[in-house]
């Protein structure tokens, strides 16, 4: 289930945050500062689809992430793989290398990365 823009960056800020209650996530907003009513519709929402849930503390709620931000980034990024790059990951390496600008120093960080998975995976 993907996020509105104004979802996404509440749960940037509760996963910045790990746990928060109201008044600091509200904190986290630039100014001008969302309404209150516009933050609460959007934790409300977040909690329907399963992203957020709270413990009660009187009449205070203490808000936390029940997805964390690298799921959920690796569910978007299985999206974007499977509805532009006919679910190829080998496409979308070829696309990410050629189509950014990536320097040079870079693509070798990247190879590393690929050869030490790679080498783990025959260890095993």
């Amino acid at each position: 289930m993907s996020l509105t823009t104004a979802e996404e960056q509440l749960m940037k800020y509760l996963w910045k945050l790990e746990k928060s209650f109201f008044k600091q996530l509200k904190e986290q907003y630039p100014d001008p500062k969302p309404a209150t009513t516009t933050i609460n519709t959007l934790l409300k929402r977040l909690k329907e689809k399963g992203y957020v849930d709270y413990k009660l503390f009187g009449n205070s709620r203490e808000y936390f992430p029940l997805v964390s931000r690298n799921e959920y980034f690796s569910d978007h990024l299985k999206v974007v793989i499977k509805n532009f790059f006919n679910n190829s990951v080998e496409q979308f390496g070829s696309f990410f290398t050629k189509e950014m600008d990536i320097s040079h120093e870079e693509l070798l960080s990247l190879k590393k990365i690929v050869d030490d998975k790679l080498n783990s995976e025959s260890d095993d």
